[in-house]
């Protein structure tokens, strides 16, 4: 059994999801041991909560590891888990993983954002910092904005708390004439480039050419059983 744990960060995409993959809402703490108490043998983790509800767990993961299911990570908490625990054999996939592991990115709060419920499809009601350096940067690349707007555009995102960025609030927060404001808040709308929805297709990708079987080769670590993975 294959799952993916997903939502807002698949908020549109076109991408198929593959016949052979569960797909999941948004892990909570716990719901990885459940998948594979479950009979899970290939975890994807892409959107996780973790404001109203306790996040996925370092440990839940390093259990995953230890039984040889093939735990995945990318996009929003599965690339922060995955640049947590890829020394312990978790596997990140794409750019927003990379940018963590090297340390380019440092901050939780950069793949963070509002959504709407199940109903909505997981809809983003808010801009993640990760994907306004996607969009700024590709605006930049095709000269519809300067060096120092750029620049302007990602001081102002990362001080901004994340229920409240938006393009506008962004957009806002920088000193520009009117008339370029609304230029300059109408292509970061339409050049709109979401890196979460691109890593998370990447591993829906990557989930579903993996092995359907658990690895007969445990980590070269032992898992300690405590109280709190009893819990």
């Amino acid at each position: 059994m294959k799952v993916v744990f997903a939502g807002p960060s698949l908020h549109g995409s076109h991408r198929a999801v593959p016949a052979d993959i569960a797909l999941l809402e948004p892990a909570r703490q716990g719901d990885v041991h459940r998948a594979v108490n479950e009979g899970a043998n290939v975890i994807g983790l892409v959107d996780g909560y973790f404001d109203d509800s306790a996040a996925v767990w370092h440990k839940e993961i390093l259990f995953a590891l230890s039984e040889g299911v093939t735990v995945f990570g990318a996009s929003s908490m599965g690339a922060l888990r995955a640049a947590e625990c890829c020394s312990f054999g978790m596997i990140g996939v794409g750019k927003i993983f990379e940018a963590y592991r090297r340390g380019e990115i440092i901050d939780d709060g950069a793949v963070a954002l509002s959504h709407g419920p199940r109903e909505t499809g997981y809809l983003p009601l808010t801009v993640a910092y990760v994907d306004v350096i996607a969009t700024v940067r590709s605006l930049e690349t095709q000269e519809q904005i300067t060096s120092a707007e750029v620049a302007a555009l990602l001081g102002a995102a990362e001080t901004i708390f994340f229920k409240d960025r938006t393009w506008r609030a962004i957009v806002s927060a920088i000193q520009t004439d009117p008339a370029r404001s609304d230029f300059v808040l109408q292509s970061l709308r339409t050049g709109f480039v979401s890196q979460k929805q691109i890593d998370a297709e990447l591993l829906l990708d990557r989930v579903s050419r993996a092995c359907d079987e658990r690895s007969a080769n445990r980590p070269g670590w032992n898992l300690q059983t405590t109280t709190y993975l009893a819990l």
